[in-house]
């Protein structure tokens, strides 16, 4: 298992984050509202974080202690996720010319670029990754 799926196993209940990170359940849950954290939620609806949630909360937290507001770590966060969507497209257009001159994808290929559209979209928070979820795909 890659290490950027094991950061993004959403593992962790809110009484060890606050535990983790020193910050109550009230500013973790502000900071999900303003969408700066995108934990995933277990079948009780209760969430779920994972340790890029824990280490984005303690970002969160040094910025803050540098005086930057929450409207500014906001756009700190988006043009890092930006320049890494970029990144990812970068590497996508390369594969797909690499696999344009093979007529189709390898399976290490198509298997490198699911993994990467999977991540970027709990990054983004438009899917959770959650233990077991990506056992289907890789073994």
């Amino acid at each position: 298992m890659s290490r950027d799926i094991r950061r993004n196993m959403a593992l962790f209940p809110m009484s060890i984050v606050m535990q983790l990170t020193e910050l109550s359940a009230r500013q973790i849950r502000y900071y999900e509202k303003q969408e700066l954290i995108h934990p995933s939620r277990n079948k009780g609806k209760q969430r779920i974080f994972s340790l890029n949630d824990i280490d984005r909360l303690l970002e969160i937290k040094d910025y803050l202690e540098q005086g930057i507001n929450v409207a500014g770590i906001k756009t700190i966060f988006e043009l890092r996720e930006q320049e890494l969507r970029e990144q990812r497209e970068q590497e996508q257009r390369e594969v797909l010319e690499k696999s344009e001159r093979k007529q189709d994808l390898s399976e290490r290929e198509l298997h490198k670029w699911l993994k990467s559209e999977l991540i970027s979209a709990r990054a983004a928070g438009r899917a959770a990754l959650t233990q077991g979820e990506l056992s289907r795909f890789f073994h």
